[in-house]
């Protein structure tokens, strides 16, 4: 029997549309804006790209395979929870983070702000994966396209893990 060891990477993207009386909920931080996202849980576009990427790298499907929209479990919920319950998930499967790198694309508001709260929350519902294993920046689109006039809210993300099985 031996250790068999393997490194993994994913990606992940996600976006939503900008709404009146929603609030608008970006790396599990709430941002003051005149706008939010508009979906089924609170339409976080960081933590879901961050989610799809962790489940893209480690082989265990994809957000809306885990987290339905169509499940009255998951309205409105903060999708921190859903993180968290994804990290618990690597966990179970013996798989570690070893880092999340993220951009999130609006043209506003202004990300860099928030971005250490982001990495703050994010580090804690992946089981304290250190800060500094997280990178998050905000990126313009020069006003083109559809977050460059302020219809929506996009997020990419990739990520690395470790899978380790004996065999």
């Amino acid at each position: 029997m031996h250790n068999l060891t393997a490194y993994r990477t994913g990606i992940g993207f996600d976006a939503h549309r900008l709404v009146q009386g929603r609030k608008l909920i970006i790396g599990g931080v709430h941002i003051p804006y005149e706008y939010g996202l508009l979906g089924h849980s609170d339409a976080d576009v960081l933590t879901h790209a961050i989610i799809d990427a962790l489940l893209g790298a480690s082989n265990l499907g994809d957000i809306g395979t885990l987290y339905p929209d169509t499940s009255s479990q998951f309205k409105d919920k903060y999708s921190i929870d859903m993180l968290k319950d994804t990290y618990q998930l690597l966990t179970k499967h013996n798989i570690e983070i070893i880092n999340i790198d993220a951009v999130i694309l609006c043209q506003k508001p202004r990300i860099a702000p928030y971005s250490e709260q982001m990495k703050e929350i994010l580090s804690a519902a992946c089981g304290n994966l250190p800060v500094s294993s997280i990178s998050i920046k905000g990126k313009t689109t020069e006003g083109m396209g559809f977050t460059g006039t302020g219809e929506g809210i996009a997020a990419m993300a990739t990520c690395l893990v470790v899978v380790k099985n004996n065999v």
